[in-house]
């Protein structure tokens, strides 16, 4: 890495000019120029030395900061369970999932419950996946509900988030700043090439001057015809930068893309976690109500109580958020049977017994599910999927809300009639200062395109 330094256009002129001073230089009486051979050799160590250190100072920074996030994982080896860093990972070793964990590697899913996996590192969905024994989790995805034991089958450069990693790393562009670097080398090569021809058809057909005089000229020609310190002084600029984006938690693997990103015209941002805070909420002002007799706060509400108060998945901790306190979800009521969500029926829903001792049931799900549930009239399916459509027009999820009364006071009764009873509009906020950053981008000539799934 530190020889790299000297292997660039101006380096060789400099370094031409080095061995010039020995192997050219010896004439006229005179020794080798052996000062500005070690003059010469000194400028190309001190200046790629400078440019090393800064360089390597602002890696280490980078590496500091990678090691910090560098996840770890429980693995079970030689029949114990330890906790290892996510790197030393092989396939075929068991690792243990639960929630809150950062996938350390793509793994097929052993015996256990279903896992719910937030994906959106890999794919830009928000909402987490349902994972079934046997499926396949990748690495980088985190657990949102669930624990289960897995077996890797994949590491590294070989998982599906390495391979789309290692495309992007082996693309090999040159960028603008590294194009400006080559065409000002060779635009002074071909000065100094041009300018020593010159000289050279003077020194001997025209003026005929001393060998070592010519030399000399020539000599001063290579030195003087190019900027000895711009290298250093520029890759000295962008480590310095580099350092002070690694201390704001950016990491930057190529210096010349700090350059590049400062002369950038349009900026393609992803959506989900970037511009947004991947965490779902809900519009209150947009919940559209069906049913008589009901407004907007108990269609969350019933929502609510179809959802998790505990080991929630992000729809239900989006729902029972917008209670002005969780508790209210099971408050009064006496839950009798919680039906978990699942890919067939693709809702959730809970039998509870209210204060007068009245049993009822409360389900949330996909629209298309609860329509069908409530056995919806044609202009009430109609009306519903207008305002589906409304949603989809503003970037929103919908999910539908039904409810019924269960006179058998029996958790297996069918009950009566299910009533459809409102939507509701989910959405991903934008962060605090997406909209202040994309101000100052535009302010700065910069075009902002969002790329979303």
């Amino acid at each position: 890495k530190f020889l790299g330094f000297m292997w660039n256009p101006l380096s060789w002129v400099m370094e031409a000019a080095a061995i010039m001073a020995i192997a050219l230089a010896n004439g006229g009486g005179k020794p080798p120029d052996w000062e500005d051979f070690v003059g010469i050799i000194c400028l190309l160590v001190i200046n790629s030395t400078i440019s090393f250190i800064e360089e390597n100072n602002a890696g280490n920074a980078a590496a500091a900061l990678m090691a910090g996030l560098a996840p770890k994982t429980k693995v079970l080896r030689d029949g114990k369970w330890s906790e290892q860093e996510a790197a030393i990972l092989v396939p075929g070793d068991i690792v243990s999932v639960k929630l809150g964990d950062i996938i350390p590697a793509d793994a097929r899913l052993l015996e256990g419950d279903p896992l719910k996996v937030d994906q959106s590192a890999l794919t830009g969905e928000s909402l987490p996946v349902t994972k079934n024994p046997g499926d396949e989790i990748f690495s980088g995805s985190t657990c949102k509900q669930g624990e289960i034991e897995a077996v890797v089958i994949a590491t590294g450069v070989h998982t599906f988030f390495g391979k789309a990693a290692h495309l992007v790393d082996s693309t090999h562009q040159v960028g603008h700043f590294q194009k400006v670097l080559t065409a000002i080398g060779n635009f002074c090569i071909c000065s100094i090439a041009l300018g020593m021809l010159i000289e050279i058809i003077g020194m001997c057909p025209i003026q005929h001057r001393k060998y070592r005089d010519g030399i000399d000229n020539l000599f001063v020609l290579l030195i003087g015809g190019i900027p000895i310190a711009m290298p250093t002084v520029l890759s000295v600029t962008m480590a310095i930068g580099s350092h002070k984006l690694s201390q704001q938690g950016a990491i930057t693997k190529r210096m010349t893309a700090i350059e590049e990103m400062a002369g950038m015209d349009v900026l393609c941002s992803d959506k989900t976690g970037t511009l947004t805070l991947n965490k779902l909420s809900v519009d209150v002002n947009l919940v559209e109500v069906f049913a008589k007799g009901v407004d907007k706060q108990h269609v969350i509400l019933l929502a609510a109580r179809a959802s998790r108060t505990e080991n929630q998945d992000a729809i239900d901790a989006a729902i029972v958020g917008m209670l002005a306190d969780p508790k209210e979800a099971r408050a009064g009521i006496r839950e009798v049977h919680f039906f978990p969500f699942n890919p067939v029926d693709k809702r959730t829903a809970l039998t509870y017994i209210d204060s007068d001792g009245n049993w009822h049931r409360a389900s949330k799900g996909a629209p298309e599910q609860i329509l069908t549930l409530c056995n919806c009239k044609e202009d009430v399916k109609k009306k519903a999927h207008a305002v589906i459509d409304k949603f989809a027009e503003r970037g929103l999820r919908s999910l539908a809300v039904g409810r019924q009364e269960v006179p058998e006071k029996r958790k297996e009764s069918p009950g009566s009639p299910w009533q459809f009873v409102g939507l509701l509009p989910l959405f991903d906020p934008p962060r605090h200062d997406s909209g202040e950053t994309i101000k100052r981008a535009l302010n700065l000539g910069v075009n902002v395109k969002m790329i979303t799934g």
